[in-house]
């Protein structure tokens, strides 16, 4: 049976009880803090922290001088820094006062007035300081229809990629939340009949529908992360937009991998759903072959049934047209052995950081994540309700990822992430 909250939470709400997904919100007056998602709400976790109702006890590491303002910041980094202890002790702090018998908030209209804020009347920031950001390439569909149009099926599979997850350093500055602008990039291009590039805006402008885990604790530098120990470092899921221009990436990526193809804009979620959340809804990572080395390997490592929806909405279309249905259960590598891999050198991953999927591709034609598969690179045009069709994304287009997790009789959700593309 759902939670109940005194909070009116509609049936159909992403944001129940069950979900309270963490994110930094901005007043219509005031600074941006930290807030959770409930229902039409946003939870003012600043205000609480004031009133001494989400003191964190002995023993989680949040009972310092320094740690008592964790709320009144324009990041959760700080709140990252501790650790699941700390991060699930909140949880359960913020359920109980939000539940329908507890009089705290309930029974007190004036402190319910500062807060609670409804999401309508806010700004939504980024939730973290991104300091660095990794995207990998997990997807087994994905890798391999994008390797079959470049080699064949024969070769789709470069020699390395099921013995580890592959991966590239993104750019971190150009990081936005969802609902900003993105700009059509320019850079060289090479057309197939020329004998020299060219220069000017993208003609292959695509998107990338994939999921990101922000880093909690650290590591130190020369210290690996073990496998087992992996999840301790993850606070918690974003959807992601990694945003392409596939014509500058094919004349460029040889020989160390995308640049500027991907370092022009990557767009988040603003709310961070929780693992503690995702709980009830973590399923057995398939079978890998051939077995990774020891390093990788983890008994019952598992990943989350977590569905994926991509929409396309032109500047002349009313509605919105649903092009990608995926879940996060199609990728080959689970987000522990991602993190075991990008630290098994020694890599020092710091709070805030982001790491990423990689586009989330399934089986089927509808399960594609990105314009590259859906059209085959162009050769087969999406065909959009209103008669229109697209062999790339085109100014004024709107594209919106939404994620979602059913439980039994509530959903988890993660909002979206959305932009709308400009001109150069």
């Amino acid at each position: 049976m759902p939670l109940k909250s005194f909070i009116d939470v509609a049936s159909d709400s992403r944001f129940p009880l069950e979900n309270l997904p963490f994110g930094v919100f901005k007043p219509r007056n005031g600074a941006a803090r930290v807030g959770v998602a409930i229902g039409e709400y946003v939870v003012d976790l600043s205000v609480l922290e004031e009133k001494g109702l989400l003191d964190l006890p002995p023993g989680t590491a949040a009972a310092t001088t320094q740690d008592r303002h964790l709320f009144a910041q324009d990041s959760l980094n700080a709140f990252l820094t501790l650790g699941r202890p700390a991060w699930r002790k909140a949880r359960e702090v913020l359920q109980n006062l939000l539940a329908a018998n507890t009089p705290t908030l309930r029974d007190d209209a004036k402190l319910r007035e500062r807060v609670f804020h409804r999401q309508g009347d806010v700004t939504m920031q980024l939730p973290a300081r991104i300091g660095d950001y990794t995207d990998f390439y997990s997807s087994y569909h994905h890798a391999h229809n994008v390797g079959t149009m470049l080699r064949g099926p024969e070769n789709a599979l470069m020699p390395n990629w099921k013995w580890l997850p592959v991966a590239y350093h993104g750019r971190a500055s150009s990081i936005v939340v969802s609902g900003t602008e993105v700009r059509r990039p320019q850079g060289q291009t090479k057309p197939p009949d020329a004998t020299a590039p060219v220069f000017g805006p993208t003609k292959s402008f695509d998107y990338e529908l994939e999921m990101a885990f922000l880093i909690g604790p650290p590591n130190a530098l020369g210290q690996p992360v073990p496998i087992a120990r992996a999840i301790d470092h993850i606070f918690g899921f974003v959807l992601m937009n990694d945003w392409s221009a596939r014509d500058i990436q094919a004349w460029e990526y040889q020989p160390l991998g995308p640049f500027l193809a991907k370092n022009f804009c990557t767009s988040i979620s603003p709310w961070v759903v929780t693992l503690e959340a995702l709980e009830p809804f973590r399923k057995a990572l398939a079978p890998q072959d051939p077995e990774p080395l020891p390093y990788l390997r983890l008994t019952n490592d598992f990943t989350y049934d977590i569905h994926l929806e991509a929409n396309l909405r032109s500047a002349s279309m009313e509605l919105p047209h649903v092009i990608t249905r995926t879940n996060l259960q199609n990728l080959y590598w689970s987000v522990s052995q991602q993190l075991a891999h990008h630290t098994v050198g020694g890599c020092n991953l710091q709070p805030g950081d982001l790491l990423a999927s990689g586009t989330i591709s399934g089986p089927s034609e509808e399960s594609r994540g990105c314009m590259l598969e859906l059209t085959w690179r162009g050769a087969n045009p999406l065909k959009l309700p209103n008669g229109e069709t697209r062999k790339w994304l085109e100014d004024g287009d709107t594209l919106k990822i939404t994620g979602w997790c059913d439980g039994d009789g509530y959903r988890i959700g993660f909002g979206e992430v959305s932009g709308q593309i400009v001109p150069t």
